[in-house]
């Protein structure tokens, strides 16, 4: 039931958000159609950001109560965030072709996002590589707390360093009211299947797991 309330929401957030997107919105007058990327390049890097942050305090609790149930949610919500943030990757470099003239450049703001996605993608490494059920959720976790180190770095990085990347608009009143409408239609649309997809995927290693217990059980 949970599941279809958040489906149902997620379509219609959605549909609203591609309509502000390619209709409601004015076009960007300095950088043109392009600039409409931003309003899906944002939203998934906050999503992203929320993603690892679940999987942070998830983590953490795995390593303190060593159950599995946080594991779970700790991995399920890796998962999201690694597609979330090889689509931030990919739209990045859609949106500077034509802004800086190259696929990608050696920003700050892009190299740090570049090994966010590389922690993540190890983390799935040591998950694929020890066989062991509770030294591998032990040894994700320990990735999983000190990957997010570098989130913030990610969040800060075109404060803290000179870069190439548009500087915060968002809290420096650079939007119109048009834009911050849409990109907060966006941003909502796209948490909220986060929190569709990721559900989903706990159920599923929940009844995974439950699987393994009864074949187990049969076969001892």
């Amino acid at each position: 039931m949970r599941s279809r309330i958040l489906l149902g929401v997620t379509t219609l957030l959605m549909l609203a958000a591609l309509y502000m997107v390619f209709i409601y919105v004015p076009t960007e007058a300095e950088t043109g159609v392009i600039q409409r990327i931003f309003y899906f390049h944002v939203p998934l890097a906050w999503v992203a950001f929320l993603a690892f942050l679940v999987v942070f305090v998830a983590s953490i609790r795995y390593l303190w109560k060593r159950d599995k149930k946080w594991d779970f949610i700790a991995s399920s919500s890796a998962e999201v965030g690694l597609v979330f943030t090889t689509l931030v990757l990919i739209t990045g470099s859609i949106w500077a072709r034509p802004t800086w003239g190259a696929w990608w450049v050696w920003d700050s703001r892009l190299t740090s996002s570049l090994v966010l996605w590389l922690i993540y993608l190890a983390y799935f490494i040591v998950r694929s590589y020890i066989g062991e059920e509770e030294r591998r959720a032990r040894f994700a976790a320990v990735v999983g707390v000190i990957g997010f180190i570098d989130v913030p770095i990610v969040a800060l990085a075109i404060t803290l360093w000179r870069t190439q990347h548009p500087g915060p608009v968002i809290f420096e009143g650079g939007l119109s009211g048009e834009m911050m409408a849409t990109l907060m239609v966006a941003i909502t649309a796209f948490t909220v299947l986060y929190f569709l997809l990721f559900t989903e995927r706990v159920s599923i290693k929940k009844d995974e797991d439950e699987i393994r217990r009864l074949r187990a059980s049969i076969g001892g």
